[in-house]
């Protein structure tokens, strides 16, 4: 049986079709630069004004890089192509038989073509009310938060030690052993062990302990077993403890509890679930358990040749196995829509997407990382190959040469330096949990000292001074690089 020609009103009536893409990550990114030279106008929306390069946002998160190394303007990608509008809005409900998008601005958007490519956001299993003390990683914000709460830790740990002679133990609990949990414990390791070793005078940031707590029977379980040992044994080499069939009940200020048994958290990060976007179910259609949306092989709901459902958003089933929600896909998926509609414009019956596995990659820290290589050629590798290659790859996939230039100059400075310059603390001064920890004075006057009274002076010296003993007799000798 021949393949079928796609018709499209607007392209019937041989007007100028109105492509209308709802968000700007990795898949509406790739389908607005392929259709930049097909004869349609763009409408590109999102309700942020910049694009994130997600696979970096841990770096920013633990302060290797900052916000606007890994983001750029969506106006900025787009100025030289006449054919694309930017708007930053927010889309709040779709009508698919009048084909229009209703904003969150009032404004009413008709389209010809629509593709919605929101990807995803935490899921914290019917637990919401965790989410404010166990932030996830999936914006900007989010990194930022991160980092806020990780070296605010280290900070309040130094001034309870020159204030009292002791501080509570920094224990950094991440629940979730998928590539974000590895990515994140790795990066608090070598932040604490190697990059801010010489920068406190009263506590050792060494002796700061990183927990991976995964559910399942292993970590990275969308990777080959084998590959899964290989990042256990680094993240141990790193000072990284992993318990897996770990299952967390409860989370609450300053602990976790795991089955049954309370584990002391200065912070706590979330890195075991996901779910889509809601704009998924606001479409009206057939969804998986997650809110995917359930779409064939021309990325359609079942019903809706003019609508596309791309990236984390997408339930692809292809040779009997679903496509993985990450980076990838999402861009194959973005080429293959602005391909497929520019069949329809040709006359041209549509061809079926087909996802290139390329392979996969997880970093675990300085010199560590695994890799699943599918192309050029099948391999598995770990440490300092998979690191590089993983560092190599980045970098080329980049929005922009000046992220390029500028993520390539940092982590080259990182790497001979031992020195991290995005390490700021911004907004609230106060760490969820740190009250509750073991050993801090709820005594107000501990925090509110006269420092320009020579008593008080004298006081906090001695303190100083206590504080170093304790801290030179707690001392571990600092882990050289490799």
């Amino acid at each position: 049986m021949a393949a079928r020609v796609t018709e499209n009103p607007a392209v019937k009536r041989g007007t100028r079709p109105r492509v209308l893409i709802i968000g700007s990550g990795f898949a509406g990114l790739h389908a607005a630069m392929g259709l930049a030279k097909v004869p349609v106008d763009i409408t590109l929306i999102d309700r942020r004004n910049h694009h994130t390069f997600q696979p970096l946002l841990y770096q920013v998160a633990l302060a290797v890089l900052s916000p606007a190394n890994i983001a750029q303007p969506i106006r900025s990608m787009f100025r030289d192509q006449q054919n694309i509008e930017v708007l930053m809005d927010e889309a709040i409900h779709f009508d698919l038989d009048a084909r229009r998008v209703a904003m969150k601005s009032g404004a009413t958007m008709e389209y010809d073509y629509l593709m919605v490519a929101t990807g995803s956001t935490h899921s914290y299993f019917g637990k919401d009310e965790w989410a404010k003390l166990a932030p996830g990683l999936k914006t900007v914000e989010d990194a930022t938060e991160i980092r806020r709460r990780v070296l605010l830790a280290f900070e309040l740990a130094e001034r309870q030690m020159l204030e009292t002679g002791s501080h509570p133990p920094l224990n950094f609990v991440i629940v979730g052993g998928g590539p974000t949990g590895v990515e994140l414990a790795g990066a608090i390791s070598d932040i604490a062990k190697l990059y801010m070793r010489r920068d406190f005078r009263h506590i050792n940031p060494a002796m700061a302990r990183v927990l991976i707590l995964e559910g399942g029977p292993r970590i990275l379980p969308s990777y080959p077993e084998d590959l899964s040992a290989k990042a256990v044994e680094q993240l141990a080499t790193l000072g990284v403890e992993v318990q897996v069939n770990a299952r967390v009940t409860d989370i609450q200020p300053g602990y976790v509890v795991m089955d049954n048994k309370r584990i002391d958290a200065v912070v706590t990060l979330w890195a075991a679930g996901v779910q889509a976007s809601p704009l998924g179910k606001l479409l009206g259609v057939e969804t998986d358990k997650r809110g995917c949306v359930l779409v064939d092989l021309h990325l359609n709901p079942a019903g809706h040749p003019d609508v596309f459902v791309c990236g984390d958003l997408a339930h692809v089933v292809e040779n009997g196995r679903q496509i993985p929600g990450v980076a990838q896909p999402a861009m194959q998926m973005g080429d293959h829509v602005a391909q497929m509609i520019a069949q329809d414009i040709d006359g041209k019956p549509r061809t079926n997407f087909h996802y290139f596995d390329k392979g996969d990659m997880s970093t675990i820290g300085r010199m560590a990382a695994v890799a699943k290589v599918e192309w050029p050629f099948k391999a598995h590798w770990g440490g300092f190959l998979a690191w590089a290659t993983w560092l190599v790859v980045h970098i080329f996939f980049l929005i922009g040469f000046r992220n390029r230039l500028a993520v390539l100059f940092e982590w080259t400075y990182t790497y001979f330096t031992f020195s991290r310059g995005a390490r700021l603390i911004t907004g609230d001064q106060t760490l969820p949990g740190w009250n509750e920890q073991e050993g801090v004075s709820s005594d107000p006057t501990l925090t509110a000292l006269d420092t320009t009274s020579p008593g008080v002076r004298d006081g906090l010296k001695g303190h100083a001074s206590e504080a170093s003993n304790v801290a030179a007799r707690t001392e571990e000798p600092a882990k050289q690089p490799a």
